[in-house]
């Protein structure tokens, strides 16, 4: 098995305190007297072995304590180097620090013990007050440095974890902005669709009419067609442009359609609508004080004039019913339109008519249903009418 390469920071310690050694043993510094083993270059193999326990404090953590602490045990049956000791003391600190979760946690127990051990060994051994002292010095090289890793490798976990949360906290904010941009433009593509759609609709339609059919009578009622739709899609485009600038300021954006307005809306796909041979009908039975939450009443008006725009574009000759009512905490939208084939131009259709009025609909937690029934295209909307309805 290969080892990894140690550290550039471990190897500077473990030179600095192998040249720290070299020094206090060159000047004959040492920290005790009267050793098993008296020869002066014994103090040197701890001290070595120490050093590159130092090498290994990041790397080989679990290792290093181990070598470590039979290198300190040998240095105290030599004259004992006070280099040795402190390296040993950081090599502890390490094994907490760098170690693996279980190997921190149970580092500090073990030298706990450990010292204990050692005094009331030296207690009963000696049984005067340098075993205290001995347990003191223990302690100090050995369980105050695993305490002082295990704070600062806590106080490390904690900023870890703060900075995850941190991380995480920044990254959601991110998905819901995108979230906010995506559902943002989906809106404002539903509104650009529902306010321009109707209008140019018309305007495809008569045109076509006019270009297809040689009478000045129809070419003139045609342009005047396409006039009044022209202005008005413009009119509609510039209240969502005002909508979009509007930046919170004293510019008031334009007035948002009700359903106050849908005779005349009705009104206006029956002039559109007229070239393809058909009648338009509104029954309108809400009663006249219930008031509905704004973005209940955009979506009932959006699905209404999509709901036109289609029959304009797409129904056979025949009458188109429109019927809005409510009950209770309910407002029903309903569009009857005839179903076939129909003579004259037709304009196309992309489909997303359908796909934002159900998007309107269950938004706001609602049912929307668009489907063939005999020979009627059945358009039904059932939107919640109280405050607790959504944004549209």
């Amino acid at each position: 098995m290969t080892l990894p390469r140690p550290h550039r920071t471990d190897l500077f310690i473990a030179a600095l305190g192998l040249v720290g050694g070299l020094v206090l043993w060159w000047f004959g510094l040492h920290t005790q007297v009267d050793r098993w083993f008296t020869q002066r270059w014994a103090v040197l193999v701890p001290l070595v072995v120490m050093a590159g326990c130092e090498a290994m404090r990041r790397t080989a953590p679990r290792a290093a304590l181990t070598a470590g602490t039979l290198a300190v045990v040998a240095d105290q049956f030599t004259y004992g180097s006070l280099a040795t000791v402190l390296m040993f003391t950081d090599v502890v600190y390490a094994a907490v620090v760098y170690g693996s979760p279980a190997h921190a946690r149970r580092v500090p127990y073990t030298t706990g013990l450990v010292t204990v051990g050692v005094t009331i060994g030296f207690l009963v051994w000696w049984q005067n007050a340098y075993a205290l002292l001995i347990g003191v010095i223990t302690g100090m090289i050995s369980f105050l440095p695993a305490v002082t890793g295990a704070i600062v490798r806590n106080h490390r976990e904690t900023a870890d974890a703060a900075r995850l949360r941190a991380e995480q906290t920044a990254l959601l904010a991110e998905m819901d902005r995108a979230q906010a941009v995506v559902a943002e433009r989906a809106r404002m593509a539903r509104e650009l669709h529902d306010m321009v759609a109707n209008h140019l609709s018309a305007i495809a339609i008569h045109s076509t009419a006019a270009l297809s059919l040689d009478e000045p009578a129809t070419t003139r009622q045609a342009l005047k067609v396409i006039r009044e739709n022209s202005v008005a899609g413009l009119a509609e485009m510039r209240r969502l442009i005002g909508l979009l600038r509007d930046s919170g300021g004293e510019t008031e954006p334009g007035a948002v359609p009700s359903l106050d307005a849908l005779d005349a809306l009705v009104e206006r796909a029956r002039a559109n609508g007229s070239a393809g041979g058909l009648d338009f009908v509104l029954e309108d039975t809400r009663p006249p004080d219930g008031a509905l939450p704004a973005p209940v009443e955009l979506a009932a008006y959006r699905i209404v004039q999509e709901s036109l725009t289609n029959a304009v574009k797409h129904a056979a000759p025949g009458t188109v019913r429109v019927r809005v009512g409510r009950s209770g905490g309910v407002l029903t939208v309903a569009v009857d339109s005839p179903y076939g084939e129909r003579p004259g131009p037709r304009a196309p259709g992309s489909g997303q008519g359908l796909v934002g009025m159900r998007e309107r609909t269950e938004l706001l937690g609602g049912e929307f249903r668009a489907a063939v029934s005999g020979a009627v295209w059945q358009v039904r909307a059932v939107l919640p009418a109280e405050e607790r309805a959504g944004t549209a």
